[in-house]
């Protein structure tokens, strides 16, 4: 196959990416070729680069539903940069003219914001590191420098587009953008905000860590051996804001994204409905002992919460987003979480918990606070997070506890003495709860704490609903 020229570099090159948005590029490729080959970038490990190198970058994004699996050949990927080994050959590939599109799946933690309010953290060590050299390491900083080179060229800037599980994920990534460029260069900044193009978008597929046993199953069933494939749900939604630097994008609506004006009622019924219904079934359902969504969700009580959350304490603070009923969108999240080919795994959801919160749980729980509406529910869920810091299950088995602040909430756990103690001094981390109403929040989440702590998870679920 000839080589495809690059049009777009994707910085963090995880499984979603390769299950979501390099899967519309490779189609609308297929339909009408063009210059959109990627460049994919990790910032932080080689793993991935050598994982696929294997095959030329070349891999298999794997279809999981009841049918059985079907495999689709995804080969858009022309290279796949490693920044720690060489942050000027990530520069130059977003330097490039014939680059047209920044994308980032980087994470919440990835675009390094001080709080839920989407402010650059500018004491954090990798924004420190990146206004004191021009090498940069973070997201942030790439992009940052990588636009100061094309102005300083004379080019024309990238459109930079988020992936991300984040609210207003383009206006949170420009403001970003924005705020360092200032601290380098005031003109630099004034000319990303007046010819730079940053749209929100709103992603959604269930994409479950590659395990050994599903790379086992494509060599058994298709004699595909490949260490570096994705597995993902049928199911997949990508809308976009139709916001691009001289228009210049692939044609992603003839392969089923759909282009808006404003993308914020899709953001808020996603993040909501199906991020913080899935970060609640984490918690609370591993601390129960389920290890997987569908296992978890084949449980009625766990059955009747999510129905729970969805119609009494979600629904009522979203606006339906056109030509969508926010039931059937429920009921269709339910089947979803229950695809038994899926099995994914309750701690992968659970990582990074106090970087999502904020958007999946706590800004339901303020409008509903807001508009004197309970959320008992979602205190619980809260609750179960807390539970989950402490890396036991209601029967006393070890869960994995993975957060960028896990250093920082484990030491309030072990030094607080009591629960009362303790809900205060975790609502008091700013990083997690600034925009919360915490003196409201703090006497539900230590009653939820003490049911947790008195009933089990199971149990407190089923009284939340009575």
């Amino acid at each position: 196959m000839s080589k495809i020229t690059a049009g777009i570099v994707h910085l963090g090159l995880g499984a979603f990416f390769r299950a979501h948005g390099a899967v519309y590029v490779q189609e609308a490729h297929n339909l009408e070729g063009g210059n959109w080959g990627i460049i994919g970038v990790s910032l932080r490990s080689p793993a991935v680069r050598d994982t696929l190198q294997a095959r030329n970058w070349a891999y298999t994004a794997l279809e999981m539903g009841a049918p059985g699996l079907i495999p689709k050949d995804i080969s858009i990927l022309q290279d796949v940069l490693v920044g720690p080994e060489s942050e000027q050959a990530v520069l130059d590939a977003m330097i490039d003219e014939q680059i047209k599109i920044v994308s980032l799946t980087v994470t919440e933690k990835g675009y390094c914001l001080a709080s839920s309010d989407g402010a650059l953290d500018l004491d954090h060590p990798d924004i420190r590191q990146d206004l004191a050299n021009e090498v940069p390491r973070s997201a942030p900083g790439y992009l940052v420098r990588a636009l100061q080179e094309r102005k300083r060229r004379g080019l024309r800037p990238f459109t930079v587009m988020s992936l991300d599980n984040l609210p207003n994920n383009g206006a949170r990534v420009r403001a970003a953008v924005l705020e360092l460029a200032k601290k380098i260069d005031p003109s630099l900044a004034d000319w990303i905000a007046a010819e730079g193009c940053f749209p929100s978008t709103m992603v959604d597929r269930i994409v479950p860590a590659t395990t050994d046993t599903l790379i086992e199953q494509a060599r058994n069933q298709f004699g595909i051996e490949d260490a570096g494939l994705v597995g993902h749900e049928p199911f997949r939604q990508w809308v976009i804001e139709d916001d691009f630097v001289d228009g210049l994008r692939p044609n992603f609506e003839r392969v089923g994204a759909q282009f808006v004006n404003d993308v914020t009622a899709f953001e808020h019924m996603k993040l909501r409905m199906l991020n913080g219904t899935h970060s609640s079934l984490a918690y609370l359902g591993a601390l129960a002992g389920y290890r997987s969504v569908d296992e978890a969700c084949a449980d009625p009580t766990i059955i009747g919460f999510l129905n729970f959350l969805w119609n009494k304490e979600i629904i009522p603070t979203l606006t339906p987003p056109e030509a969508t009923d926010l039931k059937s969108y429920a009921s269709s999240l339910l089947k979803r979480y229950q695809n038994p080919a899926i099995r994914h795994r309750l701690e992968q959801i659970a990582m990074d918990g106090s970087q999502k919160l904020p958007q999946r749980i706590l800004g339901t729980i303020n409008d509903n606070t807001s508009a004197h509406r309970p959320s008992a529910g979602l205190v619980l869920a809260l609750a179960g997070w807390v539970r989950f810091l402490e890396g036991q299950d209601d029967m006393g088995q070890p869960l994995e506890v993975s957060d960028p602040l896990k250093d920082q909430l484990q030491s309030l756990i072990r030094n607080c003495a009591t629960r009362t103690e303790l809900v205060h001094g975790l609502l008091n981390v700013k990083a997690i709860f600034a925009d919360t109403a915490t003196e409201r929040l703090a006497p539900a989440l230590l009653n939820a704490l003490e049911a947790l702590d008195r009933d089990g998870a199971l149990k407190s679920m089923q009284k939340v609903q009575s």
